[in-house]
């Protein structure tokens, strides 16, 4: 890591410079580090991951609203301007072999090309292309007959209310539900995270001689009534979710597994864990907690990048960027009264002038703003209004993207995967 004087102020120096520290801005920067290149992480919050599910989804349904089998096949069909037309499906195949990698054994899925149906704790079936081991056996196309445990201390999770919404989706099993009460008591606004620490180290109960694994074994073993399988609220441990999960399919005799819950997320944390691990092992560098907010630029290069730690800009150096930083909801992607803007290096971002055309009456119509981003050329350097690259060695990366709408089409994890390697390996071979 070299070091360069700018107006009286260090530089930091790499080869390759990725801001946000999200799905994509991960998979940028592990593919840009497999290329040798020096590789820097700028990321202002802490990961998104820990709000997400820890599913990992590809394509899940098309634009016009059809549930997909083989995300594959249905990516040929796809708009142009759509990012996985941008990248091409070589690119998507190598993006979740990289990812595989550096998750290994802790995710399943990558046997086939066929999404995997998962019960979410909503009780709707959310089609993915990779899922944590900890819900394999709770996947809606296994027809045993499941029994799900909710907690009177956890509302997030009502057993009885997502076995009723299973059912009525017309899942292939008996489906029920029961509430017990935890073998601990919290406070009512504890979340998951606390439930999974007193497993994590098998507190004592509240009541009777027992810790907290063996007592919640007894408060389940009265409710079997025959069911082959089990499912939890995802709780069953932070640091020793194998462990614990063991534990509890030994002493009831049947197959144990969580049901992926809101934030904050212990399957999204676990996989924050393991890419975090990836990056260190791969000699990536972190920078967190303060946002990029603006670059200098030099012949159609962007030279420097600056974040903002406390009022003082401190400049990194780089001889590629990647943008990861979000969409409208990560604020990567910005709107106000004036238009729709990308804030760091002002990409342009398509989008009509009318503000009353982002939207349409109906909540759930196929709104424009759910797919407003950076436009792309098929290298994924932002394209200006008239089509040309706004820098020669930017590119961008997840949902700062347009043209696709990914709450809809089930379609997050997938791109930020794909086009995050797309990009992260195009900036480390040009490094």
């Amino acid at each position: 890591m070299g070091t360069t004087l700018q107006e009286g102020r260090v530089a930091i120096s790499d080869d390759v410079l990725v801001i946000g520290g999200g799905l994509a801005g991960m998979t940028s920067a592990l593919a840009a580090a497999e290329q040798g290149a020096r590789v820097r992480l700028l990321s202002y919050k802490k990961s998104t991951l820990r709000n997400a599910s820890g599913l990992i989804d590809l394509l899940g349904y098309t634009p016009n609203g059809d549930l997909v089998s083989d995300p594959f096949d249905a990516i040929a069909t796809l708009p142009e301007g759509h990012p996985y037309e941008r990248v091409g499906t070589e690119a998507i195949r190598a993006g979740f072999d990289l990812f595989d990698e550096a998750v290994g054994e802790t995710y399943l899925g990558h046997h086939t090309d066929r999404n995997a149906l998962v019960p979410t704790y909503g009780g709707t079936v959310k089609p993915t292309a990779r899922y944590p081991v900890t819900t394999a056996a709770g996947l809606a196309s296994d027809p045993r007959d499941t029994l799900l445990i909710g907690f009177e201390a956890l509302s997030a999770f009502d057993a009885p209310l997502v076995a009723d919404h299973l059912r009525a989706a017309g899942v292939p099993f008996d489906v029920r539900g029961v509430t017990v009460e935890f073998p601990k008591r919290f406070r009512a606004d504890a979340t998951a995270m606390r439930f999974a620490r007193a497993l994590d180290r098998d507190e004592p109960a509240d009541e009777g001689p027992s810790n907290t694994r063996a007592a919640l074994v007894e408060s389940v073993k009265a409710h079997l009534d025959g069911a082959e399988r089990v499912g939890f609220p995802a709780l069953l441990g932070d640091d020793y979710p194998e462990e614990i999960r063991g534990t509890i399919e030994t002493a009831l005799g049947v197959d144990v597994f969580e049901v992926p819950m809101g934030p904050p997320s212990l399957p999204g944390l676990r996989l924050e864990d393991r890419l975090d691990g990836a990056l260190d092992e791969r000699g990536v560098r972190l920078t967190t907690g303060n946002p990029a907010v603006g670059f200098d630029a030099d012949g159609g290069r962007v030279t420097t990048v600056y974040t903002d730690r406390n009022g003082r800009h401190v400049p990194f150096e780089a001889e590629q960027v990647v943008l990861a930083s979000g969409g409208l909801v990560g604020k990567g992607v910005k709107s106000n009264r004036e238009g729709v803007s990308e804030p760091i290096f002002d990409c342009h971002v398509p989008h009509p002038e009318n503000r009353y055309e982002w939207f349409y009456d109906d909540a759930f119509d196929d709104h424009p703003f759910a797919r407003f981003g950076v436009h792309v050329d098929r290298d994924l350097r932002p394209l200006d209004e008239g089509d040309e690259p706004e820098f020669e060695n930017l590119r961008a990366a997840g949902s700062v993207l347009g043209g696709y709408d990914l709450a809809a089409e089930k379609s997050g994890s997938g791109v930020s995967i794909s086009t995050g390697y797309a990009a992260g390996r195009a900036a480390g071979e040009s490094a």
